[in-house]
């Protein structure tokens, strides 16, 4: 299992996104840390989607640890994992190969521009469907929750 997560994300939650993530947050923090970084999503009214989408990539970007392994949220371009696969094949392996702290980034409604894909170690999708970011948020912290459950054999429902 990871020793660490960081989420490196565009914009702040609220609401029942919010408190989604906090019901998942202190789960996953009895199994190991979990920080959240948000950053300002750029401004759409003043800026041109090409622009905004660099400024929030720079934001991101500065904000990414410098030892953690990658791992950027993109629909278009990400590879999808069933829940058990991500656990086993993606999760379990990052550890044992001594890459223990991983980072994930999550853009805003415009997405991720193309130098944080870049910067990524790899990409994940969650599938075809659109989610809002905060939504794909909580998804992602639901699954990572999920995978420790796997990884350690533990029961998920009850």
């Amino acid at each position: 299992m990871i020793r660490r997560a960081t989420i490196v994300a565009v914009g702040r939650l609220r609401g029942w996104a919010a408190e989604g993530c906090e019901d998942y947050l202190r789960r996953l923090r009895r199994y190991f840390p979990v920080e959240v970084i948000e950053v300002a999503e750029a401004d759409m009214n003043r800026l041109g989607r090409g622009e905004a989408l660099r400024e929030e990539a720079g934001r991101l970007l500065r904000r990414l640890p410098a030892d953690a392994h990658v791992v950027a949220l993109d629909r278009k371009t990400g590879r999808r994992y069933g829940s058990e696969e991500l656990a086993r094949r993606r999760l379990e392996p990052l550890a044992v190969s001594g890459r223990g702290h991983v980072a994930f980034v999550i853009g805003g409604p415009l997405g991720l521009a193309p130098e944080v894909l870049e910067r990524a170690d790899e990409r994940w999708s969650f599938g075809e469907i659109t989610l809002p970011h905060a939504l794909a948020r909580v998804v992602l912290l639901e699954q990572l929750y999920r995978a420790v459950k796997i990884l350690r054999g533990e029961r998920y429902h009850w």
